[in-house]
Order: structure tokens, then sequence, then C-alpha cells
């Protein structure tokens, strides 16, 4: 799963610039696991709320990712995602005027349940099932 969090100043995007973004984001992994992994989500800072070298940071966008359903496997990999998303990105934060930073942390998959669930290790047919029904079910690898 990877969970997306978006920290912004308010009214730095509308509803239809969130839906574009998670759209976008869902785009890059519902090529290669079930799109419903893939969640965003928006959380507006006020003013005077966020600080960066203890100065207040009013256009700026921090963006941290949790990744559990994949890992990186090379540096390669790793820069690749990195340039796709910044191209992705661009047009809601650096095209906009706007300071931002982004991380990835990578979870253990065995520290992962959906719905009380454990979700079918990568590549499995049951992952290319849920990957086609788009949804969980109790018919897994455990």
């Amino acid at each position: 799963m990877p969970l997306w969090n978006v920290y912004h100043p308010p009214g730095a995007y509308s509803p239809e610039d969130k839906q574009a973004i998670a759209q976008a984001l869902t785009g890059v992994y519902g090529r290669i696991m079930p799109k419903f992994y893939v969640g965003v989500v928006f959380q507006e800072i006020p003013a005077h709320s966020f600080y960066v070298g203890g100065e207040p940071a009013e256009r700026f966008v921090r963006i941290t990712v949790d990744h559990i359903a994949r890992s990186f496997q090379s540096d390669e990999r790793k820069l690749g995602f990195f340039k796709l998303i910044n191209k992705i990105l661009a047009p809601w934060v650096a095209d906009r005027g706007f300071d931002w930073e982004m991380h990835v942390d990578e979870t253990p998959f065995d520290l992962w349940t959906i719905q009380g669930h454990f979700p079918p290790k990568e590549g499995t047919e049951d992952e290319k099932r849920w990957m086609a029904e788009n949804r969980a079910s109790a018919r897994t690898h455990a």
C-alpha cells in the first residue's frame, strides 16, 4: 500500500486538483498493484503552523509516502521513481511556486492487512485477481 500524505497551505488545492493528483498517483501504481491499495490524504496546514528552519513556511508542501506493498529493488528504480513523481507533481507544486520536499518510508510487507486480510504476495494469481476485482477478499497467501 502506498499511503501519500500531502501537507499543504490552505487553499493550495481545489477539490478538482486533489482528485487529479490522487488519480495521477494511482496511475503510477495501478499498473503493478490493485488500485485500491493507493491512498492519498490532503492535510491543510494553517498559516503559522508549519516551520522550516525555525521560520514560517507558508508556501511549502511536504509529502510523506509509506510504501508497504512494494519496495525499491535497486538504486536505479529509486531514481526512476523520484524522476517520474517529480514530473507528475510539477504542475501542482513547482509550477505553482511552492517549495516542496518528500520522502518515502518502506514498511515490511508482513506488517500490513487490508480489512483484516493479509494481501497476496506480489505477482501471485491471488494478487492478479485482486487487481482485476479492485477489492480485497479472504482468499490470500496466508
